[in-house]
C-alpha cells in the first residue's frame, strides 16, 4: 500500500507591523515622521544651524525674516532659525529624560502597589488622588522651587509631577492581571514576589507603558516651555523655545512679532504631534480598539 503524503500549506508571512500601522494610521504614522525628523535636526544642529545660536551682532538687531537670516533676528541680533534648531535638543532632551523617568517611576509603583495591595495600596493611592488634584504645571513649580533651577532640577520637577499620573493607569492594568491563572502557576510552583513582578507583571503592561510615555513626552515639552517662560527652566542664554518667548519677545511683539511667533508654532507643532502619535498607539497597542 502506498504511503500517503500530507501536504501542509506553508505559512504565510505575517504582514510588519509597521507597514500596518502605516496604513491604518496615516495620522500617527505622520506625526512619528515629523517627530523623527525634528530629532534628526536636533541631533544635528551644530552643521544645521546657519549661525552659532550665541553669537550677538547689533547690527542685525530686529532684522525681518528673509535671505540672511530666515526666520529673523532677536533683540540681540541672535538667529531665531538657529536658535529654534539647537532649542530643539534642549526640548527633545528633557521631554524624553523627564517622560521616561517619570513613566518608568511612576508604572514601576503602580505594578508593586497592585501586586501587593493591603494597607500599602491605600496609602499609595490616596496619595497619587492628592498629587493628581493639582495642575501639572502648579505641581512641577512647587517642586522647581524647592529643587531650584536648572536642567537636571527641571527634568527631575517634570519627571515627579508625572509619577502618581502613571502609577494610577499602570496600577488599573495590574489589577487584571494579579489574579490570572499563570500568575497562579507561577505562585504554585514557588516563584518569589519580584520574580512574579518583573517577569511576569510587567511585560504585560508594556502596551499603557508605552502609550503614557508617548503622552507625556508631549506634556514634558510644554512644561519645559512654561517653566522656562516663567524663569523656572533653563536660563539664558540657553537656546530654548519657552525661553524665547519670555523677556524681549514680550516687549517687542509688536516690533519684531516673528521673535514669539515661530518658538510659539514649533511648541504647538511637537505637542500635538506626539499627542497624535500617543493616541495612534494606543488604538494599535489596545486590541479592544482594533478592527
Amino acid at each position: 500500500m502506498a504511503a500517503s503524503i500530507t501536504i501542509t500549506p506553508r505559512a504565510q508571512p505575517r504582514p510588519r507591523w509597521l507597514g500596518w500601522f502605516i496604513r491604518r494610521y496615516p495620522l500617527g504614522a505622520v506625526a512619528g515622521l515629523a517627530i523623527l525628523t525634528m530629532g534628526i535636526a536636533a541631533a544635528s544642529a551644530t552643521w544645521l544651524a546657519p549661525y552659532d545660536p550665541l553669537a550677538i551682532d547689533f547690527l542685525a538687531m530686529f532684522s525681518r525674516p528673509g535671505p540672511g537670516h530666515w526666520l529673523g533676528t532677536d533683540a540681540f541680533g541672535r538667529d531665531v532659525l538657529s536658535r529654534m534648531i539647537f532649542g530643539a535638543q534642549t526640548a527633545l532632551l528633557v521631554g524624553f529624560f523627564a517622560s521616561l523617568a517619570g513613566a518608568t517611576l511612576g508604572g514601576v509603583i503602580g505594578v508593586v502597589s497592585a501586586y501587593f495591595g493591603s494597607t500599602g495600596d491605600l496609602v499609595i493611592q490616596r496619595l497619587a488622588d492628592i498629587l493628581i488634584s493639582f495642575p501639572l504645571i502648579i505641581l512641577a513649580m512647587a517642586i522647581v522651587a524647592i529643587l531650584g533651577t536648572g536642567t537636571v532640577n527641571l527634568i527631575a520637577a517634570i519627571a515627579l509631577s508625572f509619577v502618581p499620573r502613571a502609577e494610577i493607569i499602570v496600577r488599573a492594568s495590574a489589577l487584571g492581571i494579579r489574579q490570572t491563572p499563570y500568575l497562579e502557576a507561577a505562585r504554585a510552583l514557588g516563584a518569589g514576589h519580584w520574580r512574579i513582578i518583573f517577569r511576569h507583571m510587567v511585560p504585560n503592561v508594556v502596551a499603557p507603558y508605552l502609550v503614557i510615555l508617548t503622552a507625556f513626552l508631549g506634556q514634558a515639552i510644554l512644561l519645559e516651555a512654561s517653566l522656562s517662560f516663567l524663569g523656572l527652566g533653563v536660563a539664558e542664554p540657553t537656546p530654548a523655545w519657552g525661553l524665547m518667548l519670555s523677556g524681549a519677545a514680550v516687549d517687542f511683539v509688536q516690533r519684531a512679532p516673528w521673535m514669539a511667533i515661530f518658538p510659539g508654532l514649533a511648541i504647538s507643532f511637537m505637542v500635538l504631534a506626539f499627542n497624535m502619535l500617543g493616541d495612534a498607539l494606543r488604538d494599535a497597542l489596545d486590541p479592544k480598539l482594533r478592527t
